[in-house]
């Protein structure tokens, strides 16, 4: 039986494909579970950020990020819980292709405090224009859309800031344990 059967058109292996798939549960999972009305605007993109980037991490190759985002808004949808419909895609795909965008030119994105957390804030504010793109869809005036997406946005960046903060000192903690490929051990 050969360890590497590629799976997703030649792209990941089964491995990296399972692992892909259970970021993208646990960004639903947390979505669900911890559906709370804090009062504070972007406090999901906690989770949706620190899973987006630990699936950068855990499988560093262009498309991990973007994978995880299709997956997790394709189950979003499929349980109901996309109340603004399919562009609920869109919250999940456009951080998630920021991450890989920038993993493209910060190879080590994931093994930095200051990268990750960077790149964390500026995908998380992504969420923004896809936001802003649905209520312009919907009809409202391009003011409120700006002041909406602007106050929105920068709430989504604290939290995605702060959910990109932890991933560095897991990715590594990973591994030490051999549990993932450490890319500067060959």
């Amino acid at each position: 039986m050969k360890s590497n059967v590629k799976f997703l058109w030649n792209r990941f292996t089964m491995r990296e494909a399972l692992l892909l798939g259970f970021c993208a549960t646990f960004i639903v999972l947390t979505k669900v579970t911890l559906r709370m009305k804090l009062g504070i605007s972007g406090h999901s993109l906690f989770f949706l950020m620190f899973f987006l980037m630990l699936a950068r991490g855990i499988v560093p190759k262009t498309g991990a990020a973007t994978l995880v985002g299709l997956l997790a808004g394709g189950i979003s949808i499929a349980l109901g819980l996309a109340h603004k419909g399919p562009l609920i895609m869109l919250n999940f795909i456009l951080p998630a292709l920021f991450v890989d965008f920038a993993g493209i030119f910060l190879p080590n994105l994931t093994s930095r405090y200051l990268t990750c957390v960077l790149i964390g804030g500026i995908a998380a504010a992504s969420k923004g224009i896809s936001g802003s793109l649905i209520e312009l869809l919907a009809g409202a005036p391009m003011k409120i859309v700006l002041m909406k997406a602007l106050f929105e946005g920068m709430g989504g960046v604290i939290f995605g800031m702060l959910g990109s903060l932890p991933v560095p000192a897991i990715i590594r903690k990973l591994q030490i344990n051999r549990l993932i490929p450490n890319p500067n051990e060959k």
